[in-house]
């Protein structure tokens, strides 16, 4: 299935949120999006992905380039910053709950870790999250198939339960 054009992927966000907390340039976003790195940790990216996301988020009006600064090891290195229209998707899609628990690993997860980040209170989120999550469980509660659709049933309420015991024991931690 096609994604629309507004629509992001998830390295995309994690491109784009990296660029909302400050200016930077491409290389420090690639640094950080390494596997085990800052964001990495969660969703990593190789290099030419990240330039190549710059340039779709540039494309579509949420980066734009600031100026350029020195680099020790090659031509000078382009700024990046948000817009105004990149800086309200961010800001709209870390309070977002993910649709489904298959997207929690990454989705989820992202936006909690730009939550800390950003030193801002991730309860928001994880109460509309819990609610989305609670509905899905009763979803798979009320099914009544046989044969292996139960069993792939049985292993998605499994699942969806076990993400609701996260998102309450994250929003006692508080």
């Amino acid at each position: 299935m096609r994604r629309r054009p507004e629509q992001l992927a998830t390295g995309e966000w994690a491109v784009l949120a990296l660029v909302a907390e400050a200016p930077t340039h491409g290389f420090a976003v690639a640094r950080a999006l390494v596997s085990g790195g800052e964001v990495g940790r969660v969703w990593a990216m190789r290099r030419p992905l990240v330039y190549r996301t710059l340039d779709v988020l540039t494309e579509r009006e949420l980066v734009r380039a600031a100026g350029t600064e020195p680099s020790e090891t090659g031509p000078p290195r382009t700024v990046l910053e948000v817009t105004e229209a990149g800086r309200e998707r961010v800001d709209a899609w870390r309070l977002e709950p993910v649709q489904h628990v298959r997207d929690a690993r990454a989705d989820l997860m992202l936006k909690l870790l730009f939550l800390d980040r950003a030193k801002l209170d991730p309860a928001p989120l994880l109460t509309a999250q819990r609610e989305r999550f609670e509905a899905i469980a009763a979803e798979l509660e009320a099914v009544e198939d046989e044969g292996f659709a139960r069993t792939l049933a049985l292993w998605r309420l499994e699942n969806t339960r076990a993400a609701v015991r996260f998102v309450e024991q994250m929003l006692r931690a508080g």
